[in-house]
């Protein structure tokens, strides 16, 4: 014989998961890797283009974190990035501090020697705290984003 579901936990259970599937993307991401064709040893970057929703700020503090899915055909000197390691601005509007998201963010990276030659997708996320002055509330949100690449089988000579 079945057991009736509790009232309480049906009602808890449906707003646990319409909170879940409410929580938006406050932060839209352009991510592309320049060059977008790359040789083993080469040089190249992820640019991120950073755009809020209207009325949407985000805090300086107390993270704003990029990182990146472990990726084996490409190198980062460090596993994950905040906005001082990446020299992003911070500006305050109305007495509130906030990020200026305005100008492409830079992270370089160095393709693998072992790198296999193909298309590859490389995946990260933005971990960043939202606020909205005029609704008078803030969030911790997580925005994922991918960037196809791909890779030759020629290396890059170094020059002596």
């Amino acid at each position: 014989m079945k057991k009736p579901i509790n009232p309480l936990s049906a009602v808890l259970i449906i707003a646990w998961v319409l909170l879940l599937s409410a929580q938006e993307d406050f932060l839209k991401i352009e991510a592309s890797i320049a060059p977008r064709k790359l040789s083993r040893g080469e040089e190249g970057a992820v640019l991120l283009k950073l755009s809020l929703q209207e009325g949407i700020t985000v805090s300086p503090q107390p993270d704003f974190i990029i990182e990146f899915k472990p990726c084996p055909e490409i190198l980062f000197p460090k596993n994950f990035y905040t906005a001082t390691d990446l020299e992003v601005e911070t500006v305050v509007r109305e007495g509130e501090e906030s990020l200026e998201l305005g100008k492409a963010i830079r992270i370089p990276f160095t393709v693998s020697p072992e790198a296999n030659k193909g298309s590859h997708i490389l995946e990260g996320r933005v971990k960043y705290f939202a606020r909205s002055r005029q609704e008078g509330w803030c969030a911790r949100n997580t925005a994922k984003f991918f960037v196809p690449f791909a890779t030759r089988s020629s290396s890059v000579r170094k020059s002596p």
